[in-house]
């Protein structure tokens, strides 16, 4: 009988690998519609991106993690629904990332630049937003993108 317990207990720890590799298959799963963006900047001029979307809490969950490459135009723009605080991190995030804090209007209000591949520091919007962009780190030093800036989409509804 003193095997009993150690059985149940291995039996329910198999359990829960699975169950957690069965999660986080479907998690890695996910796909994603893109659109194209552009980004206009104080000085006048417009960088035009293709961007991913992030709209359901499993693609925002799943966002870049896993992805080794990115094309140096691509991004990914997470929809939050509603302008709320959000925290970022970049666990399981192979690539660097600068990450562009959006208002409903479409108004860069943060940027966090060269976020750290597999960090777990939290990366805080710093007030109320509705979007974040995920774009290459480096892009918005490489661009002069800065706070202010308007960033146009059909998912943001301010599409030109």
């Amino acid at each position: 009988m003193s095997a009993l317990p150690h059985m149940v207990k291995s039996a329910v720890m198999a359990l829960l690998f699975f169950t957690l590799a069965a999660a986080a298959q479907a998690q890695q799963q996910q796909t994603f519609t893109s659109e194209p963006l552009q980004i206009e900047t104080a000085g006048g001029k417009s960088h035009d991106f293709t961007a991913e979307l992030a709209l359901n809490n499993a693609q925002r969950e799943q966002g870049l993690m896993f992805r080794k490459s990115m094309p140096l135009e691509n991004g990914m723009l997470f929809d939050f629904g509603e302008p709320r605080d959000v925290a970022m991190w970049m666990r399981n995030t192979l690539i660097p990332l600068d990450m562009l804090f959006i208002g409903r209007d479409g108004r860069i209000t943060h940027i966090h630049e060269n976020a750290v591949p597999h960090s777990e520091a939290i990366i805080s919007s710093r007030g109320p937003v509705k979007f974040v962009l995920e774009l290459n780190g480096g892009t918005a030093k490489r661009y002069g993108i800065k706070p202010g800036d308007i960033v146009r989409s059909a998912q943001i509804g301010n599409r030109k």
